[in-house]
């Protein structure tokens, strides 16, 4: 198979979330604790749990299960079929090869053990991304990657059965949070260790004007009642390793009832 082309330099990423403070926790409280809702609606009991990012051993505090926690590595530390349940706890929007890290959770399930990774979505921080968009091309007259780029749900969805799990699901939610402007903003995305570590990023330091007509821009297009706000999109990707007792989809024409019938319709041929 070819290599992934790197998108990002895993080194500084490990520097940056080094420097990340107890402030930069509140999404991974609030993505844990929607995990742990959805895992109580699985009629399943998970005895060998593994959590995986750059704050596993929080969310094995907040989701309250015994749980073996590791760091988001490239390669990941697991053993083959040793889980009943694996947790990507949000650091796959940074992995340069995310199907080949959900291959890897497969691996270490299971027949019929539960995969769920928690990611970044490409909603997150748009109202950032378009006003350093604008801003350094109006001052600087070209543009450069200063937020990271984030994967749609329906192209992320499709990662889940390439990387050979049954019973796709994806989905996301919406958080809106409030600042007083955006360099409250970016103070908080450096707290988080989510700042841009892309290896294309420009390496000479943000020009001042950039800046100030960045947030500019921000604040004349995202405010609302005096405060800014900014978006992060939070994608839930759940899939199982394959198991015999699994549904699966019928064969096409096999079905014994019609569609007509159960919607109480006639029926009508479009070629009559």
């Amino acid at each position: 198979m070819p290599t992934p082309p790197l998108l990002f330099d895993r080194d500084l990423l490990t520097l940056r979330r080094a420097k990340a403070t107890e402030r930069g926790s509140f999404l991974h409280r609030e993505a844990a604790a929607l995990v742990k809702d959805r895992l109580g609606e699985v009629n399943k009991p998970f005895q060998d749990c593994t959590i995986i990012g750059p704050k596993a051993d929080l969310w094995a505090e907040l989701i309250d299960l015994p749980a073996k926690t590791l760091p988001d590595d490239e390669v990941l530390a697991l053993e083959p079929e040793s889980n009943d349940l694996t947790i990507h706890a949000l650091g796959l929007h940074w992995a340069n090869d995310p199907v080949g890290q959900l291959v890897q959770m497969r691996r270490a399930l299971r027949p019929d053990g539960m995969a769920l990774a928690v990611l970044f979505g490409g909603q997150t921080l748009h109202e950032l991304r378009t006003a350093f968009t604008e801003a350094e091309t109006e001052i600087e007259g070209g543009l450069s990657p200063r937020v990271a780029p984030m994967g749609e749900i329906r192209d992320l969805g499709s990662l889940i059965q390439r990387a050979g799990l049954a019973l796709p699901v994806a989905d996301s939610v919406e958080f809106k949070v409030s600042y007083e402007t955006p360099l409250h903003l970016m103070h908080d995305l450096r707290a988080m260790g989510e700042t841009n570590v892309m290896l294309s990023r420009r390496r000479t330091p943000l020009r001042r004007a950039t800046l100030l007509r960045t947030c500019e821009i921000y604040t004349q297009n995202f405010s609302v009642d005096g405060r800014i706000e900014a978006t992060f999109e939070l994608i839930f990707l759940t899939g199982w390793a394959p198991h015999d007792s699994q549904q699966k989809p019928l064969r096409p024409g096999s079905a014994t009832a019609r569609l007509a019938d159960f919607l109480g319709t006639k029926e009508i041929n479009p070629k009559d």
